[in-house]
């Protein structure tokens, strides 16, 4: 990114030099806006569902860092055979997942292309102070993850036809799940940074964290959480290439344990669809955070701890 322009207007308080989830651009005093972008091909069969878990996946990173989604333009890309009903089901899926989350669908640009691809750019509002990002933990700061991990391994099993139909749905309506509730919970303790887990797989955003803070974090790998089969396929060598694109991109940074067996280190790779925010927030307040998102019925299970810089940026236990 070094290559880019530097935008030169102090209102950008999160711009692109930063490895952050979105743009956040000073309106007034009192209020920024977050402006975030995705979009992706189908890992599922079913349009909507596809529909509802890309609008998820673009929801994510205003809800990672801190602000309420307003505003989405819906972006597709599909090819001239691809029946329209088709093209209808994925956009009613993520106008439906627009509408849970009180945002409003204004428009969006289609082009034809070879492969269908949905997304949506959205915009969201904040308060300046209530910004979040993920380059201010502070050491003695817990780690908090609201969703298990695997999705990535799941999506290229049910590919393979590996699934029953009971995973199929369970993965599905994970990813479909908004981290708003999450964000609900969090707001009121004033976590340190916060980002969303993503395509960089769990260690990747944790990397990003840690790096950007100037700091080094610890994970506990028995207590991240795992969905169930995932393990077992992970064992059978059923990954995602994108896992091992992540582990290349920061191994030098990252140091795994021994005692970590083969199959729950490659999950903590596993590029993540509409995963969960992953919370750093000081010790003091993390009994506070977890009972908050047990009561908004998040699963979330803390995971790890910030430490003072160290050798590695990531060591993994």
């Amino acid at each position: 990114m070094s290559g880019l322009p530097r935008l030169q207007d102090d209102r950008l308080i999160v711009g692109f030099d930063s490895s952050d989830d979105a743009a956040v651009y000073l309106v007034r005093d009192d209020l920024a806006a977050i402006h975030t972008v995705d979009f992706f091909p189908p890992i599922v069969d079913d349009p909507y569902a596809f529909g509802q878990i890309a609008a998820a996946n673009s929801l994510s990173d205003v809800y990672a860092m801190g602000g309420r989604p307003s505003l989405a333009m819906n972006l597709i890309c599909f090819p001239s055979c691809l029946d329209l009903q088709v093209v209808r089901a994925i956009l009613e899926g993520g106008a439906d997942k627009i509408r849970e989350a009180g945002a409003v669908i204004a428009g969006g640009h289609s082009i034809e292309d070879s492969e269908p691809k949905y997304g949506l750019c959205v915009t969201g509002y904040a308060h300046p102070n209530d910004i979040l990002r993920n380059d201010r933990a502070r050491p003695g700061d817990k780690l908090v993850l609201t969703k298990p991990l695997g999705t990535g391994i799941l999506t290229t099993a049910a590919m393979a036809d590996l699934l029953d139909e009971k995973q199929v749905r369970d993965m599905t309506a994970l990813m479909a799940t908004l981290n708003s509730a999450g964000q609900r919970a969090m707001m009121p303790v004033r976590p340190s940074a916060c980002t969303d887990i993503t395509g960089f797989g769990f260690l990747g955003h944790v990397c990003e964290l840690a790096r950007g803070s100037g700091l080094s974090v610890v994970v506990d790998s028995k207590s991240v959480p795992v969905l169930p089969g995932v393990l077992e396929l992970a064992r059978d060598g059923i990954i995602p290439a994108g896992a091992y694109r992540n582990m290349s991109f920061v191994e030098d940074e990252v140091a795994v344990a021994s005692a970590v067996p083969q199959e729950l280190a490659d999950v903590l790779y596993d590029p993540q669809t509409s995963g969960g925010l992953l919370i750093s927030v000081p010790g003091e307040r993390a009994p506070e955070l977890m009972k908050r998102l047990e009561a908004e019925c998040v699963p979330a299970a803390l995971v790890g701890e910030v430490r003072d810089a160290g050798e590695k940026a990531v060591t993994v236990l």
